[in-house]
């Protein structure tokens, strides 16, 4: 069973920036998500039966302090064949944030997940087919757009059947 530790970022489909952001790409056939954000910590393809995951999160998270990141940067990359994403980053990414990641994606290997890809903190807004559009032609588009700037603080967790129900949630101590 496929299954990802998220973590919520709470920004809205209606925000203005995003507004700005969709109207940049009128005439695109973009696919935006809606009111489902998140920055995905670790994906697993596969997990050993009998691993009881919620112990290992917990073991991490329990204690975890919620991460302040500043969102300011947008940017596209591709995937998979065929598909590019649209998203929101930050051009510092928290060392607090980044070794809790860290050590979670380390435990899971070491019972025996085998986990999708590295690491990259990045928030989907939009999915684009690459037979549309070009990536360097979507990122001429950005160029068009001020990105926004925003401090967060990400306080709620998921743990999360791919396309499926929530197996754990947690709350992050806030700062």
């Amino acid at each position: 069973m496929k299954t990802y530790l998220e973590i919520k970022v709470p920004i809205k489909y209606d925000d203005p920036w995003f507004e700005e952001l969709r109207s940049h790409f009128a005439g695109i056939p973009v696919r935006w998500q809606k009111d489902f954000y998140h920055i995905t910590m670790v994906f697993i393809n596969d997990a050993p039966k009998g691993i009881d995951m919620r112990s290992l999160l917990e073991r991490h998270l329990a204690t975890a302090q919620a991460p302040v990141i500043t969102f300011d940067q947008l940017d596209a990359f591709s995937t998979r064949p065929g598909m590019h994403i649209i998203h929101l980053s930050a051009s510092e990414v928290p060392k607090t944030f980044h070794t809790l990641t860290e050590a979670i994606r380390t435990d899971m290997k070491a019972v025996g997940c085998v986990i999708h890809s590295d690491f990259m903190l990045h928030v989907t807004l939009g999915r684009v087919k690459s037979f549309d559009v070009k990536l360097s032609d979507l990122k001429k588009v950005m160029e068009t757009v001020s990105p926004p700037s925003f401090t967060l603080t990400l306080t709620d967790g998921d743990y999360r059947e791919f396309r499926g129900r929530t197996l754990y949630e947690t709350s992050l101590k806030r700062p």
